[in-house]
C-alpha cells in the first residue's frame, strides 16, 4: 500500500509540473526540505529540496516569465525547452517520491515522465483555446492561473495523495475533451461540401 501512496504522489506532483514547471519543484523542495508528506534527504534525489537546485529553479521560472513576453512567432523554442523540462523534473520529481521510502524508481521514471506530459499537453491545450477568446490584458493572466492549477496539484498530492487521482484524472478529462472538440469542428466543416 505504501508503494501506492508513493506512486500517486509522484503522479500527481508530476502531473502538476507537466503543467506549470517551476513553481511546483519549489514547493516540493520546500515541503521536503521541511519533511512534510515528502523528504528526499537520504537518497540519490536530496539535491531536489537543496537551496542551489531551488534557486536553479526560481531563475528558470523568471527566464520563463520573460520568454512568454515574446512574440508569438518566436515563441515554439520556448515551448520545446519547457516541454522537456516539463518532462525530466516529473520524472526526477517522481522518481524522488518512490525514493523517498526505498521502492524502485524505475515506475516512477517512466510514469512520471508520462505524467508530466499529459498535464503538459492537457494545459497547453486548454490555455491556448482559452487565450483565443480572451482580449489580449485578460489573455495576460493565464499564467498566473496556470501557474495556481500547478501548485494546488503539487501541494495536494504532497500532503494527500490519493488526490493526485483527481489531478491526473482531470487533465486526462480536459485533453480527451479537446481532442474531442476538435473532432467536431472539422467534422461540422465536412458537411458543408
Amino acid at each position: 500500500m505504501d508503494f501506492v501512496l508513493d506512486l500517486l504522489q509522484g503522479l500527481g506532483i508530476a502531473a502538476a509540473v507537466g503543467v506549470r514547471p517551476w513553481l511546483p519543484v519549489l514547493l516540493v523542495g520546500a515541503l521536503a526540505s521541511r519533511d512534510l508528506g515528502v523528504d528526499f534527504e537520504g537518497t540519490d534525489f536530496a539535491f531536489l529540496e537543496s537551496w542551489p537546485f531551488m534557486l536553479g529553479a526560481v531563475l528558470a521560472a523568471a527566464a520563463l516569465v520573460l520568454a512568454e513576453r515574446v512574440g508569438a512567432d518566436e515563441r515554439r523554442p520556448v515551448v520545446y525547452a519547457l516541454a522537456v523540462a516539463c518532462v525530466a523534473l516529473g520524472a526526477l520529481e517522481a522518481a524522488g517520491s518512490l525514493a523517498d521510502r526505498g521502492h524502485s524508481i524505475v515506475p516512477g521514471v517512466v510514469l512520471g515522465a508520462a505524467a508530466a506530459i499529459l498535464g503538459f499537453l492537457a494545459a497547453r491545450s486548454l490555455f491556448t483555446r482559452v487565450r483565443r477568446r480572451l482580449d489580449p490584458e485578460a489573455a495576460n493572466a493565464l499564467p498566473v492561473y496556470a501557474e495556481g492549477i500547478a501548485l494546488a496539484g503539487a501541494g495536494l498530492s504532497v500532503l494527500f495523495p490519493p488526490l493526485a487521482l483527481l489531478v491526473v484524472g482531470a487533465l486526462a478529462w480536459l485533453l480527451l475533451g479537446s481532442r474531442r472538440r476538435e473532432g467536431e469542428k472539422y467534422a461540422g466543416l465536412r458537411v458543408l461540401r
